[in-house]
């Protein structure tokens, strides 16, 4: 991570740091923890899927959504929530975010529905896209040096710690069953939490705006959002329902919509506004690459998230407990790269992520190769070996992308560059489990086993990780052994 990540929530020059409102390391501890949170929820859901959809009798498309809406709240207003700090305050949007994740987290416990859960899902993730902004715009704020490197590395650990562990978490809740809770667990544990946050916030965060705030691009977000919509809704419901006519015509509308969301981009930057996407930074060769690899790598790691939970918890016939421990193993690769990835990228640039992709594509082949032999025999021991590979894998390529990508952008561009990359990351994430899920469950309901179908996936991701080493080549790269 780096100082440039700040750009997605700061496109305009912030007030310098000011002696007198220091960033306390308790106070940064608040912020990172803030942060945490509804990164872990994206992840802590997983495991808890199987039994949602038992207790709420949701269908496959439905369990998909609980995951796609969140995923999709977040990346269409991260932007606008760092917009909005700039404008209002951050430490006044990172309060106002907390405290709505917070009530959200426990409109999520109670619901008594599907339809309730989905909608307090995309309310949860708005109310994340408020908070996480604040973040880094009050580090790069407030912080400088040295200082602001160590908490940008933190956030990045704290990011890092949220993918790794957080379906583990979820095993641990859904098994545990206090107070007979089950899969409510997952969201309650955040309301305490989520109180203890802003008690902290509202005495430790010192308040902080930018100088002069540009306009939010509200009618950017609105496109954005339903062209997500047009394509997550048809992907998800389309074959538990044998694709109806409505869901052909709303991929087939994808397209306008698509066209109307660049053509207002197009004319908002013409315009001297901020758009969400702006047009000139996506013409950067090294933007367009790291695109490129953003979607290949987010769109595969948050299909396999979900995937695997299904499969685990499926014929496997492993507990949430079980499923959430086969993923310790990918859990501590991740972490072991989160702490280190820094040191690694300032000695191999992108070569550490073309190193990434070629160690991730080893990982799910061999986890292929065991789901193919020892299929539906399987437990979090015989899984733990492709399992650190791919995690391994996969954290050389995520910690690093960001930092690395931003290095070859114009100082300039960066600030928007990494706003354009952290909303396709949300993005990806959520359709993720709306293409790799659904790819995965028609293969499951045909002559394949789960098994076969996790097969599958995992070789399909080891596919499209060697192909994205020629493409990770065209950016430049540094250091030793690069």
């Amino acid at each position: 991570m780096t100082d440039q990540l700040q750009a997605a929530t700061t496109p305009v020059t912030a007030r310098p740091p000011a002696a007198a409102v220091p960033l306390k390391p308790v106070a940064l501890t608040t912020l990172i923890f803030g942060a945490f949170l509804p990164m872990l929820s994206f992840f802590v859901i997983n495991v808890a899927l199987p039994a949602i959809g038992s207790d709420l009798r949701a269908t496959s498309g439905e369990l998909q959504l609980v995951v796609g809406s969140y995923g999709i709240a977040v990346a269409t207003l991260l932007v606008v929530g760092g917009r909005l700090g700039d404008t209002f305050g951050r430490k006044r949007l990172f309060l106002i975010g907390l405290i709505g994740f917070t009530i959200m987290s426990l409109v999520c416990a109670i619901a008594p529905s599907i339809g309730v859960l989905l909608v307090a899902r995309v309310v949860q993730g708005a109310a994340g896209a408020a908070v996480t902004p604040q973040v880094l715009a009050t580090i790069t704020s407030l912080l400088t040096g040295q200082h602001r490197a160590r908490a940008m590395a933190m956030y990045g650990v704290a990011g890092g710690a949220a993918a790794a562990f957080g379906q583990i978490l979820g095993g641990v809740l859904v098994e545990a069953n206090v107070f007979d809770l089950g899969w409510r667990a997952v969201f309650l544990v955040n309301v305490p939490v989520g109180i203890v946050g802003v008690a902290a916030a509202i005495r430790l965060i010192p308040e902080t705006k930018a100088d002069k705030a540009q306009r939010v691009d509200l009618v950017g977000a609105a496109l954005l959002a339903l062209t997500l919509v047009l394509l997550l809704l048809p992907l998800t419901e389309g074959r538990p329902l044998g694709w109806p006519l409505w869901t052909w015509l709303c991929l087939a509308a994808t397209i306008p919509a698509v066209v109307l969301l660049g053509a207002h981009q197009h004319r908002s930057e013409r315009s001297g506004a901020a758009p969400l996407i702006p047009p000139t930074v996506l013409r950067l060769k090294a933007m367009r690459i790291g695109l490129l690899l953003a979607v290949a790598f987010f769109t595969t790691f948050g299909g396999f998230m979900f995937v695997f939970a299904l499969a685990t918890q499926g014929e496997a016939r492993m507990s949430p407990l079980e499923g959430g421990l086969s993923l310790l193993p990918m859990a501590v690769g991740f972490l072991i790269t989160s702490i280190y990835g820094p040191r690694l990228q300032a000695r191999y640039g992108a070569g550490l992520i073309v190193r990434g992709w070629i160690i991730q594509g080893v990982g799910y082949a061999v986890l292929a190769v065991v789901a193919l032999t020892l299929w539906p025999h399987v437990n979090p021991l015989k899984l733990a070996v492709p399992m650190l590979i791919a995690g391994f894998g996969s954290g050389l390529v995520m910690v690093p992308l960001m930092g690395v990508v931003l290095s070859q952008v114009p100082p300039a561009q960066a600030g928007l560059g990494s706003g354009i990359l952290l909303t396709s990351q949300q993005t990806c994430l959520a359709l993720g489990a709306a293409t790799v899920g659904t790819a995965y469950l028609a293969l499951a309901g045909t002559s394949w086993d789960q098994g076969g179908a996790l097969a599958a996936v995992a070789l399909a991701i080891t596919a499209i990780s060697l192909l994205m080493t020629p493409v990770t080549h065209q950016l430049r790269t540094s250091g030793k052994g690069a």
